[in-house]
């Protein structure tokens, strides 16, 4: 079971009235963000559960636009990200799920792209303005966005998951958690790993020559 601190339970510094229906869900938009590498000009945002119901009255429609932006928790701008995103010629689809058993009750899907770049995350806002990413692309995931995080398309490479954490040690980093999925054997292998520290320029570079790697994304601790 995870832990939290007293500040999880007051939550963060925020604009909003609910940090898990706000704050939580700015940094899932954040992270959609990071992953796409640029602001988006299309979304798609599912609400699940008790958001579908919630998420205008709540602003989390306004929070999760206001992540897709690059805006941090307690930026003002958040109130009028969707006047904003329009401004900016960002097309914007939210739809509601009412009844998703599977997932928890406040579980978000962000579609985004640019041009020929997309993203797809499935996200939950745990609450204190703590989130959890559970897939990326199809792939199972399970980041918080607390700690500095690789983000690894590869092939399915005998040896390749000891060889990225090799490189990853020789580069003083400590692997805080790491999670492998992969579509069928011998495919693509998506590796999300978090670390306690930011991985240096080089060790990144290195990664992304490889071969069989296919894409890296560096993301960096959200605040």
């Amino acid at each position: 079971m995870e832990k939290s601190s007293i500040f999880d339970m007051i939550g963060p510094i925020m604009i909003g009235p609910s940090s898990s229906h706000t704050a939580g869900v700015v940094r899932i938009g954040r992270v959609a963000r990071l992953l796409l590498r640029d602001t988006p000009d299309h979304v798609e945002v599912i609400f699940y559960n008790s958001f579908a119901t919630t998420y205008e009255g709540h602003g989390s429609d306004r929070a999760v636009i206001g992540g897709l932006l690059g805006f941090a928790n307690d930026d003002e701008r958040i109130r009028n990200a969707l006047d904003i995103a329009k401004k900016q010629n960002i097309q914007i689809h939210f739809k509601s799920v009412l009844q998703a058993s599977t997932l928890h009750p406040n579980s978000i899907k962000i579609k985004a792209s640019k041009g020929n770049k997309s993203v797809e995350i499935l996200g939950v806002s745990r609450g204190g303005g703590l989130i959890a990413i559970k897939e990326v692309d199809g792939f199972n995931a399970n980041f918080t966005g607390q700690l500095h995080t690789l983000v690894i398309l590869a092939l399915d490479v005998k040896g390749s998951i000891a060889f990225i954490a090799d490189v990853i040690a020789h580069d003083d980093c400590n692997i805080a958690t790491m999670t492998v999925s992969r579509s069928n054997k011998n495919e693509d292998a998506k590796l999300i790993i978090e670390m306690d520290s930011p991985i240096s320029e080089p060790a990144l570079s290195y990664l992304k020559s490889l071969k069989w790697v296919k894409e890296v994304i560096y993301l960096p601790e959200i605040g």
